[in-house]
């Protein structure tokens, strides 16, 4: 377990720094450069990543609660409004009129499902703490960055694409969840 703590201890850290540090970052950047700095940044998410995944599957679990879902229709519209909300993150979408933040609200609601589905310790260290990593970080952001000025609305065509490239992710990963993560998105 140790390991996954570390993970998403490092993930939190090295998202949260830039948000509640800025000047420090600044000066970070201009003291080794743009390029090496987001090289740094990028090398602490990919050891974070393999410290999660690691941490993962050799994490010795035990049930912390009863998980109220075991899959269905709730987390299923959760896990679709999740993929919705990160897609929204990398297109042009009227979405972000009314979210601020779409790919940290998508984690958000990604490690909501999966709390509402998993009651184990290891779910609870990783999407507990990604749940609170998220609130974190939205919050920072919001006090470093100010008054959030709406983006224009754009046409609806745009917000068919996203939904349609949402639906055909949240599709293959339902498809390919159970050989990816071991436990099959949806009930047989």
């Amino acid at each position: 377990m140790t390991l996954l703590i570390a993970g998403v201890a490092l993930w939190s850290t090295a998202h949260l720094f830039p948000a509640i540090a800025p000047g420090v970052r600044a000066k970070l950047a201009a003291q080794f450069g743009e390029g090496p700095y987001k090289g740094l940044f990028a090398l602490d998410i990919v050891i974070a990543l393999v410290l999660i995944v690691y941490g993962w599957k050799t994490a010795t679990t035990s049930v912390i609660y009863s998980a109220p879902l075991h899959g269905g229709l709730v987390p299923s519209a959760f896990m679709f409004l999740a993929i919705t909300l990160f897609v929204t993150s990398k297109t042009p979408s009227n979405l972000k009129r009314y979210i601020r933040h779409p790919q940290i609200s998508a984690v958000l609601v990604w490690a909501i499902s999966h709390l509402l589905t998993n009651g184990d310790s290891r779910s609870l260290v990783l999407f507990g703490g990604m749940a609170i990593w998220a609130i974190l970080e939205m919050t920072f952001i919001n006090i470093r960055d100010g008054r959030w000025e709406k983006p224009a609305s754009i046409p609806v065509a745009k917000d068919v694409i996203t939904v349609t490239v949402a639906t055909i992710v949240f599709a293959a990963l339902a498809h390919f969840h159970a050989s990816l993560f071991g436990v099959p998105a949806l009930p047989a």
